[in-house]
């Protein structure tokens, strides 16, 4: 018997260095790991010690004969990976750690973010003695997207929390929620207190589309409403029109998946989750039958992951409809799929997507329909979004070689009160550190932030989306923070980093002038422990606050305030 990896896999591969016979792959030393969906087991070589079960931050991994029916293909999908990349005999995943060098004072890092780039991060720098992090965070709640981003459906995912919060739970860190860098304190000053300081801040902006009637009332950026129904303050009293019967969404990644299963998924079952209040009021009155997805290049470019797409299928009362005709591969599409060449995760997404164009849907049952090598032209409406003008594209070989998608003279109109855009996240700039406008990021070498032609920027770095561009999932961050650290301890012990004026005692007093509402770790878990007490009542894992100020006065009833 073999244990198996599933959906909810993070890809942080704690599992790789717990196994003892380095049976699970990609492993972040081999280049598969940049673009890996997920982490997968070698049956054959699985030994069944349960030792990755319980290195895994987010219950992903079983044991095959305890997989549910819908977790069932994850046996199949695990075998698969092996036959196009089987496991080499001499493989030695893990190399022998540098000591580092000593007697250079206490390493004072400040992270800028708490979503899990910046904890990966922190973690990373924690595992030296001589060091204090400092994380600063604009939101009264830490963890990013994991709590902003994840969708409520998705639990396990959302486990990877558990374990930050208690590798970060020591006197070197402490917390600075509610404390917003280029507002309360700035990028000088942090400099001025620490050695080095980490961006972490993700990608929070969203890509334009760049056609007539974007702006329409209705029509909203993905992002939005993401935050919206997983109780983002910023976000708790923007409004949605449900009260149409289809919504397009432009853009088939997982995010786009996440939207549409909230769209079409059982109030009731929503219910049982941490969405926010609001939006479970609203979505138990929204009249959507049907999503439609828009993806401008075909099923083996899709941009879902195969997890994702797969789960769909098991969502109760809702099809999946895929036209037949668009699962006809084009000859460049088919040879991603056949042959010595083929690529078994873009052959398991058009299997998917043809079995799924196979199924007959049920009456009466809601509807997520796949349209590929489609684009939209323009949002339509008198007014307000009422519709989505779209091209029908076919794939032509662009200048790299890549196929393309290029409009062609079909067109179409599709009738929606709801329009979301979901083709990407982008960075945003901060002041005082470079940006790069086309990429959306911070310039960087390795981590090490750079300006004009790679000249390092003295004690900046960065991590995670802002980093690399939104790509990876959760567990991607940690080999990116990784290499981050990295390149401040060589910088430390190179002795390249200004000493700071100021330490931890005139940071507190520095915030405590400036932001006053700050929340500290005893702040924070104040306010866990009352939303996780208001979701027991109703069989839930939490009820989200959603008003600043109602977390403010949560957080401050704990005493020791600035104490971490």
């Amino acid at each position: 018997m073999a244990y198996v990896i599933t959906q909810a896999c993070c890809n942080d591969a704690s599992c790789v260095s717990a196994c003892p016979v380095n049976c699970i792959h990609p492993t972040p030393e081999e280049a598969e790991f940049a673009t890996t969906e997920m982490l997968y087991i070698e049956p054959e070589a699985c030994i069944d010690c349960g030792a990755c079960v319980d290195a895994c931050p987010v219950n992903a991994i079983f044991p095959e004969d305890q997989l549910t029916e819908s977790l069932e293909r994850y046996r199949e999908i695990n075998a698969d990976y092996y036959t196009r990349h089987p496991l080499q005999p001499d493989w030695i995943p893990l190399t022998p750690a540098t000591l580092p060098v000593r007697d250079l004072g206490t390493l004072r890092v400040a992270i800028v973010g708490a979503g899990p780039a910046a904890c990966y991060a922190a973690e990373e720098l924690l595992k030296r003695s001589d060091v204090e992090v400092e994380m600063f965070e604009k939101l009264p709640t830490p963890w990013g997207l994991v709590r902003a981003g994840v969708a409520p459906d998705h639990p396990g995912t959302k486990a990877v929390t558990e374990m930050f919060d208690w590798s970060l739970d020591r006197d070197a860190f402490q917390f600075h929620l509610n404390v917003e860098v280029g507002r309360h304190v700035s990028h000088a000053d942090l400099l001025a207190h620490h050695h080095a300081v980490i961006y972490a801040v993700g990608a929070s902006s969203d890509r334009a589309l760049g056609v007539p009637g974007e702006d329409l009332p209705g029509s909203h950026a993905a992002t939005e409403f993401v935050a919206w129904y997983n109780g983002h303050p910023d976000y708790a009293d923007r409004a949605f029109d449900l009260s149409g019967e289809r919504a397009v969404i432009v853009g088939n990644g997982n995010v786009a998946l996440d939207v549409a299963r909230i769209l079409t998924m059982n109030p009731d079952d929503l219910a049982k989750t941490d969405i926010a209040d609001h939006a479970l009021e609203a979505l138990r009155r929204s009249n959507i039958r049907e999503v439609v997805l828009l993806g401008r290049r075909g099923p083996a470019q899709a941009a879902y992951t195969n997890p994702e797409f797969l789960a769909l299928g098991d969502l109760p009362g809702v099809d999946v409809v895929i036209d037949p005709a668009e699962v006809i591969l084009d000859p460049r599409s088919q040879a991603l799929i056949d042959g010595d060449a083929a690529e078994p995760t873009i052959a398991m997404k058009v299997r998917l997507a043809q079995e799924f164009s196979q199924r007959t849907p049920t009456p009466g049952n809601k509807r997520i329909v796949f349209r590929y090598l489609t684009s939209p032209s323009a949002i339509v409406g008198d007014g307000r979004a009422e519709g989505v003008a779209v091209v029908v594209n076919e794939l032509v070989e662009d200048a790299a070689g890549g196929l393309a998608a290029h409009p062609t003279q079909v067109t179409e109109r599709i009738d929606a009160a709801l329009v979301l855009r979901s083709i990407g996240y982008r960075g945003r700039p901060l002041p005082g550190v470079p940006f790069d406008e086309r990429r959306g990021v911070i310039p960087n070498d390795r981590g090490r932030v750079v300006v004009g032609a790679g000249e390092t920027v003295d004690g900046v770095y960065v991590t995670g989306w802002i980093k690399r561009g939104p790509s990876g999932v959760i567990g991607t961050n940690k080999t990116c923070a990784k290499e981050t650290v990295a390149r401040i301890v060589e910088d430390f012990e190179a002795r390249r980093l200004a000493d700071p004026t100021g330490g931890r005692k005139e940071l507190g007093k520095l915030l405590a002038r400036r932001q006053p509402e700050q929340i500290s770790r005893r702040g924070w878990e104040a306010i866990d422990q009352a939303e996780r007490s208001r979701g027991l009542p109703g069989g839930r894992p939490r009820v989200k606050m959603t008003d600043t100020g109602e977390m403010v006065a949560v957080g401050h009833r704990r005493r020791g305030l600035f104490g971490g």
